[in-house]
């Protein structure tokens, strides 16, 4: 009997102290929501050849706000995400960066995603002396130098070569070794700044360019460059595009027939599942960059519950159906944004620009620390190979790395390139 009495003595204890805590979260949440929020202020391309990015980046983004205000929000008061479109290009971001600071009022900035959006937003961050973390822009602060710019895309240090210094490293493992190198890049910032990095790896490498030339950002027709590149007979064909570029590249190659040992390296866009299903076989053979997989090594926990939430609404938001390109990514930039306030328990720009510095950062994207330039202090860009990719792919082989096999890092490796090219297409 007086077992009994205690026993639920201590069950009527345990559960009032769940109904204080449950009372207290909802309390704390509900007085979180009556203060003013927070703001927090960027561009996004959200139309433009951009946009199939911006637009998983930005529910990414908005995904956490909705966690985090569910949670009580920052230091006591709600998060709210003030944006507007920059259409992919230069010109709209100064002056979204201007009217945010001015307009708006917002707290703290974040920067776009881009490199060509980025570095056109960054001249009104500096003039303001605001913390500025861009998405998966390459080398934007390289001529600025500010110490507080950060940027969330996994080159490391070693910036403009990151993009194609596995595929050149996979080439040379080769035998025979490849001996000479094409090089065709849009006339535009980020694809400038990748080939100047393949003009690292090849030399690097002791390997010849023959032909080294740029091509204007509206081209819509690829067939003369590759023909121009099948012409000069170079063993390894690298390219450093954007995303209608890398589309209009792989079917330039496939239509014309033309096969060199190796090709890929910096394109733009073939991580979407919107090009992948566009494409489909035509990417067989492909060698490329890629910034996350769904490999065992990288899939998180709390990425597969991220990625859960997002494929749960991207076909209502219109958006890639499974975010691996920039849905993560556009979550794990603002959730380190959020961390880093939190660690200050301030918005002052320069103690958050600080403690970005100086901490390594959990999110679902793995461990992330920055180095002294704001770029990643050890970098993790992948090349992939595409393969035994058939007609009609449907979702769930772009789900899986059934079709796809990571060649470098040596740690995140999943097996070896096919190579030459050609054998893959068979």
């Amino acid at each position: 009997m007086l077992q009994n009495l205690k026993s639920r003595a201590v069950a009527c204890i345990a559960g009032a102290a769940f109904v204080l805590a449950t009372g207290a979260m909802f309390i704390g949440s509900a007085l979180a929501q009556s203060k003013e929020p927070i703001k927090i202020g960027f561009s996004m391309s959200l139309t433009g050849p951009l946009s199939a990015n911006g637009k998983q980046a930005l529910l990414g983004m908005q995904i956490w706000e909705e966690e985090t205000n569910a949670k009580g929000g920052l230091l006591g008061r709600p998060v709210k995400l003030i944006y507007y479109d920059d259409k992919s290009t230069a010109a709209e971001a100064p002056g979204i960066y201007t009217k945010l600071l001015d307009i708006d009022k917002v707290d703290l900035i974040l920067g776009p995603y881009a490199t060509v959006p980025a570095a056109a937003a960054m001249t009104v961050a500096v003039q303001r002396k605001k913390v500025f973390q861009i998405l998966f822009g390459l080398d934007v602060n390289s001529e600025f130098k500010y110490d507080r710019f950060f940027a969330m895309i996994p080159t490391g240090p070693n910036t403009k070569p990151s993009f194609t210094e596995g595929f050149f490293d996979v080439a040379v493992q080769q035998n025979p070794k490849p001996q000479t190198a094409a090089l065709a890049f849009a006339d535009g910032e980020f694809a400038q700044n990748a080939c100047e990095g393949a003009r690292v790896n090849a030399k690097k490498h002791n390997i010849k360019i023959i032909y080294d030339r740029a091509y204007p950002p509206a081209t819509t027709d690829f067939t003369p460059i590759v023909r121009a590149v099948q012409a000069a007979n170079p063993d390894l064909f690298v390219i450093c595009s954007y995303p209608l570029d890398s589309v209009g590249m792989v079917k330039a190659v496939n239509e014309i027939g033309y096969k060199p040992k190796m090709v890929g390296g910096a394109m733009v866009g073939l991580q979407a599942t919107v090009f992948k299903n566009q494409l489909g076989p035509l990417l067989n053979g492909w060698v490329n960059y890629e910034t996350w997989v769904p490999s065992g090594k990288m899939n998180l926990a709390s990425t597969q519950e991220f990625l859960k939430k997002y494929q749960a609404r991207a076909a209502a938001a219109g958006v890639d159906p499974l975010g691996y390109y920039l849905g993560g990514w556009g979550y794990a930039y603002i959730e380190l944004f959020g961390k880093a306030i939190q660690g200050v328990k301030s918005l002052d720009d320069g103690k958050i620009a600080d403690y970005m510095h100086k901490t390594t950062f959990k999110t679902i994207m793995g461990d992330i620390k920055y180095g002294k330039n704001g770029e990643w202090e050890k970098g993790r860009m992948l090349q992939v190979q595409y393969h035994g990719i058939k007609q009609g792919a449907g979702l769930d082989v772009w789900r899986g790395m059934s079709y796809q096999t990571i060649l470098t890092p040596g740690d995140q490796k999943t097996g070896n390139v096919i190579y030459p090219f050609e054998k893959a297409k068979q």
